[in-house]
């Protein structure tokens, strides 16, 4: 069966299903199948529930080489608390990063350029094998993400597609929250410090009272979207 139709299928099969049904059947039932984490502010829901299908499940950290020190802390916390052995850090290539950013610059005048660099690039080249990947992303972050199936078709360029798997697509803070309450799992210490959603450094501020999650995220920039999850950013 085409993708397509193949994940039509799959989004009316699990309409009603719990996340972490979809997680199972991601896992064990879409080929060779990996998790993208950013090891943020809600990434330990999904490492979660992945730890309960297979510890071993590959998962892709992307390392910009310009994350906060507790996101560092945080991803080797987690994987130690959940057992997860498949953890893979990735990053630019240092001959890649010398050509193209020698000064740790670019960010400021090209931020898409900077994120193509240090996360699109390397997370593609790590999925190049893979047939489905999970996504932490949620219709509740808004922008383009609003939309968002639980399955979806995944065309990056120059490659064959793949399957896209977005568990939590339908929850929302609140469930989030009441996850991580009744399993008792540790947050990012950044989130009590007024960071609902982290990024890198240069690129992540606080937020105020009243504003999104994401507003923090390249403020002030028409920028919302780092490209990996949208093609090239906009």
């Amino acid at each position: 069966m085409p993708l397509d139709g193949r994940t039509q299928t799959l989004n009316r099969l699990f309409k009603d299903r719990d996340a972490q049904d979809v997680v199972e059947h991601a896992l064990k039932m879409l080929g060779d199948a990996a998790m993208v984490s950013s090891f943020g502010a809600e990434s330990i829901v999904l490492l979660h529930m992945a730890a309960q299908v297979d510890r071993a499940v590959p998962v892709l950290f992307i390392d910009t080489e310009m994350l906060f020190p507790e996101t560092l802390d945080y991803q080797a916390r987690v994987a130690e608390t959940l057992g997860l052995t498949g953890v893979k850090t990735i990053s630019a290539k240092r001959n890649v990063l010398f050509e193209r950013d020698n000064e740790n610059l670019l960010h400021l005048h090209d931020p898409d350029a900077c994120c193509a660099l240090r996360k699109t690039e390397p997370l593609e080249a790590a999925l190049k094998d893979v047939d489905a990947w999970i996504s932490g992303r949620k219709r509740f972050q808004g922008g383009q993400r609003a939309a968002l199936e639980m399955f979806e078709v995944d065309r990056p360029l120059g490659r064959l597609p793949r399957i896209k798997v977005n568990p939590l697509a339908h929850w929302d803070s609140s469930d989030l929250n009441d996850y991580i309450e009744t399993h008792n799992l540790p947050r990012h210490p950044l989130v009590a410090k007024g960071f609902p959603s982290v990024g890198c450094t240069p690129c992540t501020t606080r937020v105020a009272s009243g504003e999104t999650a994401r507003a923090g995220r390249w403020r002030d920039q028409t920028k919302t979207e780092c490209g990996i999850h949208f093609g090239a950013p906009q």
